[in-house]
């Protein structure tokens, strides 16, 4: 096990480890136990209960949190409709040259991709770069859209988009360190409602194994999800 800085060991008894906390103590407490210099992440890791292979069970979707993020992301609209996509505030807009740079100059200068449907085509011949880096729009996750405009505002607004992994697991971040907690709170169950809505019907017993929230290299809190 690693050694752990004085920093956390101050932080971590700050919280009971045999505890529980209901998310509104838990989201109160994180700006106490943070141990970094800088406006650390807070992010929430979920647990579920289900299994990806199966189709039904591939827990994905996207949802703008109503106070962001806190970090703005840098948007590449990929369209014919320059302007709209322009004057919604994306960083970098194009068409197939803007493929093309990715492709010949190796150039990842951005965090999401938004595409209208008519270009998905050119996009596709890229999965094998984009997909391993999880930057392939998808409609499911409103990042491919007729409204571009709609499309680069949400995202700018603060969409985050979640996705559970092959190990059932759900992470997403959700704020920073300097929010107040009545602002991490409404994030939070804007998630969380998202991800229950989402319960697959074939899934019997506990949906949710697990709930953590967490700051940037700080100790993890326990959420007692028994009233999701």
């Amino acid at each position: 096990m690693a050694k752990r800085g004085k920093k956390y060991l101050q932080a971590a008894k700050l919280i009971d480890s045999q505890k529980s906390y209901s998310f509104e103590e838990a989201l109160a407490l994180v700006g106490k136990t943070s141990v970094t210099k800088f406006d650390s992440s807070v992010d929430v890791a979920f647990r579920l209960n289900v299994d990806p292979r199966y189709a039904d069970q591939q827990i994905r979707g996207a949802i703008v949190l109503p106070n962001g993020t806190g970090k703005s992301k840098k948007v590449l609209a990929i369209t014919n409709n320059v302007k709209e996509a322009t004057d919604a505030g994306a960083d970098y807009v194009g068409g197939k040259e803007m493929l093309e740079k990715i492709q010949k100059e190796n150039w990842f200068d951005f965090d999401v991709i938004v595409a209208t449907p008519d270009m998905m085509g050119e996009l596709g011949k890229l999965g094998r770069v984009l997909g391993p880096k999880g930057l392939m729009p998808n409609p499911k996750t409103g990042t491919v859209n007729a409204d571009i405009a709609k499309a680069v505002t949400e995202i700018k607004a603060g969409k985050v988009a979640y996705r559970v992994d092959k190990q059932g697991n759900i992470n997403v971040s959700i704020g920073r360190v300097s929010f107040d907690s009545e602002k991490l709170i409404e994030n939070f169950k804007v998630l969380k409602d998202a991800i229950v809505k989402a319960k697959p019907s074939t899934i019997k017993g506990n949906y949710f194994k697990n709930v953590k929230v967490t700051t940037t290299m700080g100790p993890s809190i326990r959420i007692d999800y028994s009233a999701f």
